[in-house]
């Protein structure tokens, strides 16, 4: 209904704000190579409803409530409970925040230097 809004081509400048003031994050994507938006909007206190499908249940966690992403009514069913559901939504605000935080360019980082590191030792 009109409580859904669909924001194509957004300045990113804008995300932030609209990640902060949404009442929930619906990502519904069959297919994502690592999953950036949900953890964008978990770093702004945005609960995140995720497709259960790609690398998204690897990349939220236990931070976001999933669904089927080839059920409408799946997806209805989420969304309606992320919505009526305050106690759920603050929990995957907490939850969201502290999973996003884990994803730092240091991390990341120290997790290709390790991944060389373990395979340089094994080939030589």
């Amino acid at each position: 209904g009109e409580a859904v809004r669909f924001l194509p081509g957004l300045p990113e400048a804008d995300l932030p704000a609209l990640y902060a003031g949404a009442e929930v994050f619906a990502f519904p994507s069959r297919y994502e190579g690592f999953g950036l938006p949900p953890l964008e909007a978990m770093s702004c206190g945005c609960p995140v409803a995720a497709a259960r499908a790609a690398a998204l249940p690897e990349v939220c966690g236990d931070a976001a409530l999933y669904f089927n992403p080839l059920s409408v009514e799946d997806i209805a069913a989420a969304l309606h409970r992320m919505v009526s559901d305050s106690s759920l939504r603050d929990g995957l605000r907490q939850a969201g925040r502290a999973r996003a935080a884990a994803f730092t360019w240091r991390a990341a980082g120290q997790r290709l230097r390790n991944a060389m590191r373990d395979e340089a030792s094994r080939t030589s």
